[in-house]
C-alpha cells in the first residue's frame, strides 16, 4: 500500500535528520517523537483524500470519530506511526509503520513496513499473508522446548516486575526468548516462521491489528487466554502445534494478571 510506503518513507528520513521533539506519554520511559505525530497526521491526510467517509484509530491522534456514529459496514483505518520507537530513538533498524483496515470490528487488510529496512509484510482476511510475494506460513516447529519465543515489556514498572515473573517461570520451558521492541514486526516474523510463537501483555490495538492478521493468515492462532480474544490482556501467536502448549505455560504463570 503506497500510504504506508511514503509514511515508512517519511519515518526513515526524519530519523536519518536526527530525532526531534522527543516527549513521553505513560511514563518517563515510554518516548513518542516529532515523526510519530508527522507520520500519524501524513497517512490521516492520504486516507481522507482517497477515501474521505473513513475514519482512523491512530495510536498519537485517537479516533478521528465517535464509534458509535459509524455505520454497518464502514472502515476504520488502525494505525501506529512508529511501532517501536524507542528503537526508533536510539537509531535501531527496528520500527515500523503499521495500518489495518477494519470492517465491524474485523481487521480485513494490513499492511507492516518496517521503516528502516524496507522489509514489507501485508495480508488480507482469506487471501493469505505475504512478504515480496512469498507465501506465509509459519514454523514448523511442533516441540515447545525447541521454540524460539518473541515477547515485549511495558513501560510501567509494576507491569514490567510481573512480566518478568512470567519470563522467569517460562524460559526453562523454551529454546530461547528474544525481544525486538516492536510488536508489529514481531507477529510479522512469526509469520514468516523467522521466530516459533510470539506473547505479551499491554497491546493496543494499533499494535497488533496489522501484524496478527499476518500472522493469522500464515496459518498461525492468534488470541488472548483462557478463550479471550487477543488485546490488552494478552496476545498469543504461534502455531496450532506450540500454542496450547505454550498457553498451558502462560495460564500457568497468570501471563495476562498483575498491573
Amino acid at each position: 500500500m503506497d500510504v504506508a510506503r511514503d509514511a515508512a518513507e517519511t519515518a526513515r528520513r526524519m530519523r536519518a535528520e536526527g530525532v526531534r521533539g522527543v516527549d513521553t506519554k505513560s511514563t518517563s520511559t515510554d518516548v513518542v517523537t516529532a515523526a510519530d505525530r508527522a507520520v500519524e497526521r501524513q497517512v490521516v491526510a492520504a486516507l481522507r483524500d482517497a477515501r474521505p467517509g473513513d475514519t482512523v484509530l491512530g495510536e498519537e491522534y485517537g479516533d478521528s470519530a465517535d464509534p458509535r456514529s459509524r455505520p454497518p459496514g464502514a472502515v476504520r483505518w488502525i494505525l501506529d506511526p512508529i511501532d517501536g520507537t524507542v528503537n526508533y530513538l536510539y537509531g535501531l533498524p527496528e520500527y515500523a509503520v503499521s495500518l489495518a483496515a477494519e470492517v465491524d470490528g474485523v481487521v480485513v487488510a494490513g499492511v507492516v513496513r518496517n521503516a528502516a529496512t524496507g522489509d514489507e509484510w501485508r495480508a488480507t482476511r482469506g487471501g493469505g499473508a505475504y512478504r515480496d510475494g512469498e507465501r506465509l506460513r509459519g514454523s514448523a516447529q511442533t516441540d515447545l522446548a525447541h521454540a524460539l519465543i518473541a515477547t515485549g515489556f511495558g513501560y510501567d514498572p509494576a507491569r514490567r516486575r510481573h512480566q518478568a515473573a512470567v519470563l522467569a517461570g517460562l524460559i526453562t520451558e523454551v529454546r530461547d526468548i528474544r525481544r525486538f521492541g516492536a510488536a508489529a514486526i514481531d507477529l510479522c516474523r512469526v509469520a514468516e516462521g523467522a521466530m516459533d510463537a510470539y506473547y505479551e501483555k499491554g497491546l493496543n490495538a494499533w499494535d497488533h491489528a496489522a501484524g496478527g492478521l499476518v500472522a493469522t493468515e500464515a496459518g498461525l492462532r492468534v488470541a488472548g487466554l483462557a478463550g479471550a480474544p487477543p488485546g490488552p490482556e494478552l496476545v498469543i501467536a504461534a502455531p496450532p502445534a506450540l500454542f496450547g502448549p505454550l498457553h498451558a505455560h502462560l495460564l500457568r504463570l497468570d501471563a495476562a494478571g498483575g498491573a
